[in-house]
């Protein structure tokens, strides 16, 4: 029965595990108007999180270079679904703005049934949100 208990905690586990990494959209060449576009997202194996993102837009204002968002908070795993949290109280300040509460994401990835050579990059992508620029985001596993 331990042997039992142990092996069913390891796959829980390994499949949380699984989901954690790095996610990034790096769009560093040039859009048409010159921007540049970076999103970070880091799911840490304690159930943490931290966002990052980064435009460049010194090509359309030299006033303001670069503008920086920031959001950190916990995220939990059931199934192939990531549901994340901001705690108002201790994980908002100055920097950390972004208010990730109510955002869900789909944990994107090859099946195991699939058996053909089609490639299918790892990936989250954001299906609900209180952020309108969220919603709708897919970001790849780095």
């Amino acid at each position: 029965m331990k042997q039992l208990f142990f092996v069913l905690i390891f796959f829980i586990s390994s499949h949380v595990f699984t989901q954690a990494g790095v996610y990034i959209i790096d769009n560093n060449h040039k859009h048409s108007d010159g921007t540049k576009l970076n999103w970070t997202l880091t799911l840490n194996e304690d159930g943490t999180f931290l966002y990052h993102f980064f435009r460049d837009i010194s090509a359309i204002s030299k006033a303001n270079s670069a503008e920086k968002f920031y959001g950190k908070g916990t995220w939990q795993a059931e199934g192939n679904l990531v549901f994340f949290y901001t705690d108002k109280n201790t994980e908002m300040d100055d920097v950390y703005k972004i208010n990730f509460t109510n955002s869900k994401a789909r944990y994107i990835t090859k099946s195991p049934r699939d058996k053909t050579d089609k490639v299918v990059n790892t990936a989250l992508r954001f299906y609900e949100s209180d952020l309108f620029y969220i919603k709708g985001l897919e970001l790849f596993k780095q």
